[in-house]
């Protein structure tokens, strides 16, 4: 059973007393608005509402965790991951056209995270005037207004041109469209204005929640995708946000042996319960059945393979495109996440996979995942692990990229090779090269919601696969959504939709 001191619980617990007592003391909808959001307990319930945000769940909402949100949305189109129809008739079609770089303005995976991104910068906004009207401590103010950037960050990098306000009084159909450069422009300075007021407090109450070093790790990424946004690329200065996160003392996890771990490592506590607070920035918070859930490795698995590991059945849905599983090398720690082949039981997962829609995959077609082998409480409607949005193996990477970049591979090799080195690999029999990065950003972060937009930074989203055609320049944004743009008739559909 998960047993946290974490923001988010602690706040269900606080909003549960408020609406079971009747001790006049604690009314707390009596008091005055200002008053209350000042306090510690009132800036806590006004950043809560955009936390719960953050968390997984049904109907596209939230980061990671459930079906049909971002995190399909941005893992389905990129190289790592697909979820065939199936020649039983199983999955609709829609999984497999985001691989095929063939989705719709009208697609529900469009629709819910636009949804959710809207919801969470209204809920932001409201956070920041109640906050800022309150004279609360400048810390939490500081706190929602990187959580709005951070949303907005989510929305530029898929959408481009977006509807932008930061003031809750206006109508959906009056919302200005801003170029993604402009975005980028108010994203930046709401970082650099307040990353350094932001509490730097590591684990504890500040588990899953945007301390110090979890704001320079969403300023790198900003920085780290500069080119792609604006044209201008801000690799130094990528580089510089990654060595302020670096001042938190963080380090990589052990790989040691774990005889206790079902895929025998320490390594895959980085994907457990609880996360490790020496590699973990930034956490999103999960117990199946109440806040969030992990549907990652139940959903990829056949239902009697899934029967025989955890007592429920699979969905068996998900797969690792061939590709990108033969890269790996055996000697590899992190091949150990993937099944194939002969499992017993009658489970034989083929590497091949002939088709993904038309007829679609064989029941048994397609290398399955467990990186997030499931904790309790977990059932078929998904697991407990907790999700990692930021881990320095990630910042270990930004920088060695962000030193080849510059011209100067000698200093990134270091902290290629660390990242190696704890996998079971040698280090790089020279200095690296991008595509050398590029590989090791997918080996160490695969599933973990970064490859799409790798992809796009190295320039390889568009190229041809096993499955599809190279795609048009396009597709490097997703449509605005057929439901937004009926909703206001000022905004202008991205080019090729």
């Amino acid at each position: 059973m998960k047993i946290k001191n974490i923001f988010i619980t602690g706040i269900l617990s606080f909003l549960l007393l408020v609406g079971c007592t009747n001790i006049d003391e604690h009314v707390y909808d009596k008091y005055p608005a200002n008053d209350f959001y000042g306090t510690a307990q009132g800036a806590d319930v006004a950043l809560a509402s955009v936390y719960a945000q953050v968390g997984g769940n049904w109907d596209g909402v939230g980061y990671a965790g459930a079906d049909r949100g971002w995190y399909d949305l941005n893992c389905f189109s990129s190289d790592e991951q697909v979820i065939p129809h199936r020649t039983t008739g199983d999955w609709e079609l829609d999984f497999a056209r985001l691989y095929k770089h063939d989705w719709l303005p009208t697609d529900s995976f469009i629709n819910n995270t636009w949804r959710w991104l809207y919801k969470s910068i209204f809920n932001a906004n409201l956070a920041v005037n109640q906050l800022e009207a309150s004279n609360a401590e400048a810390s939490k103010i500081a706190e929602a207004k990187v959580l709005r950037a951070f949303f907005y960050y989510l929305l530029i990098d898929d959408f481009g041109d977006v509807p932008f306000y930061t003031d809750n009084n206006i109508t959906v159909d009056k919302i200005p469209q801003a170029s993604r450069k402009v975005v980028y422009d108010f994203i930046v300075k709401e970082l650099t204005e307040n990353v350094e007021t932001l509490s730097a407090t590591k684990g504890g109450s500040y588990y899953g929640r945007f301390n110090k070093w979890a704001g320079y790790a969403l300023l790198a990424k900003v920085y780290l995708n500069a080119e792609v946004y604006t044209g201008t690329a801000e690799w130094a200065k990528c580089l510089a946000a990654c060595d302020k996160v670096s001042e938190g003392g963080f380090s990589l996890h052990s790989a040691a042996a774990n005889a206790s771990s079902p895929m025998g490592n320490k390594y895959y506590e980085l994907f457990g319960d609880v996360l490790p607070d020496d590699e973990t920035i930034l956490a999103m918070f999960a117990t199946a059945n109440v806040v969030s859930r992990n549907i990652f490795t139940v959903r990829s698995l056949n239902g009697p393979d899934a029967q025989a590991l955890f007592g429920y059945s699979g969905w068996n849905g998900t797969i690792v495109p061939k590709d990108f599983f033969l890269k790996y090398d055996d000697k590899d720690i992190r091949k150990k996440q993937f099944r194939y082949g002969d499992q017993g039981g009658g489970v034989n997962y083929s590497i091949d996979v002939a088709s993904l829609d038309n007829p679609g995959a064989a029941p048994q077609a397609g290398v399955r995942n467990t990186k997030f082998y499931p904790v309790t409480p977990s059932d078929g409607g998904g697991a407990s692990n907790d999700f990692p949005i930021y881990r320095y193996a990630d910042i270990l990477l930004m920088k060695a990229e962000c030193n080849v970049r510059l011209a100067n591979a000698a200093a990134a090799k270091p902290f290629i090779d660390a990242v190696r080195q704890r996998a079971g690999l040698g280090v790089l029999a020279a200095n690296p090269t991008l595509d050398n990065i590029y590989d090791e950003r997918g080996f160490e972060l695969n599933w973990e919601g970064h490859r799409r937009q790798d992809m796009i930074r190295f320039n390889k989203f568009l190229l041809a696969n096993e499955f599809r055609g190279a795609s048009a320049n396009f597709r490097k944004l997703f449509p605005l959504p057929t439901a937004a743009l009926d909703a206001n008739k000022g905004l202008k559909q991205n080019p090729g939709y």
